[in-house]
């Protein structure tokens, strides 16, 4: 299919609902159209965005807030809209805007740009650029009551980073509290990435009262048990698009080296050629 023609577009609704279903919405992390396209093809009911892949692709450090990354974001959003059968999702770090006044302002600006490409939902994040910890709750808060007012479809996924690559994570008291005045504001569901355990999950699940979204953990989490203990949405991050990287490494390698690349999962000209229409 090819991008002069176009599928009706998916209503937001439709993703909503998927947060409601028997079974926890499993949202694999596209980096550009042609992974988004393939995962799409493969039958996942919905596609997100990882804003690490998204960057990296375009040259660029993710979690920076980045101007460059931004036009990417919107410009991947606006090549999604329209050409996928399901309903995709845009991982738009902190939203990029800024940290003055007007910061609520250009992030819904952002958030109306990516509902008109054809977006159902953003993930934003209250971690600082650079690493920099974590925005105030009461000012991401008003990010978020910003864009539900400016773009009241979308579905609006606060995620919490407390747990986020944190040495020493703290009490789950410190993002239930920020969860509590997220959903306050309007956000539609709560992740919090770093959450590992089955006890904090569990306890999560039971103090959340909305879909709560887990970052899968290899190794450590699987589907059903995720499924279990309550998740509604269990994302890939930027795991696909770093397996992606290191499965084009280690078959250059077996080429340099002189053995087989290891080929037999790779999608073949004819089929890319098929998904891109």
């Amino acid at each position: 299919m090819s991008l002069t023609h176009r599928m009706n577009p998916v209503s937001p609704a439709t993703f909503h609902a998927l947060h409601h279903a028997d079974a926890p919405l499993l949202l694999p992390n596209a980096w550009d159209i042609a992974s988004a396209v393939a995962l799409a093809d493969a039958g996942y009911a919905a596609v997100g965005t990882t804003s690490l892949g998204v960057a990296a692709a375009h040259g660029y450090p993710d979690g920076r807030g980045l101007a460059g990354v931004r036009e990417a974001t919107v410009t991947l959003a606006r090549g999604l809209g329209g050409r996928l059968p399901c309903p995709f999702t845009v991982d738009v770090e902190g939203g990029y805007g800024g940290d003055d006044h007007r910061a609520p302002e250009r992030v819904a600006d952002l958030a109306v740009e990516l509902a008109a490409a054809g977006a159902a939902g953003i993930n934003l994040e209250d971690g600082l650029p650079g690493g920099g910890g974590l925005q105030l709750a009461s000012q991401q808060a008003e990010l978020i009551a910003a864009v539900k007012e400016r773009a009241p479809d979308l579905f609006l996924n606060a995620r919490i980073d407390t747990h986020w690559q944190a040495e020493t994570p703290p009490p789950l008291a410190a993002a239930l509290a920020r969860a509590e005045a997220y959903l306050a504001a309007g956000a539609d569901g709560i992740f919090v990435p770093g959450v590992v355990p089955d006890e904090d999950v569990s306890a999560l699940v039971a103090a959340v009262p909305a879909p709560l979204n887990i970052l899968f953990a290899p190794g450590r989490h699987t589907v059903s048990r995720l499924a279990d203990l309550g998740v509604r949405r269990i994302s890939t991050g930027s795991l696909l698009f770093r397996t992606a990287l290191g499965a084009a490494l280690a078959a250059a390698d077996r080429i340099r080296t002189g053995r087989p690349p290891g080929a037999e999962d790779a999608p073949g000209y004819a089929e890319v050629q098929r998904l891109m229409g």
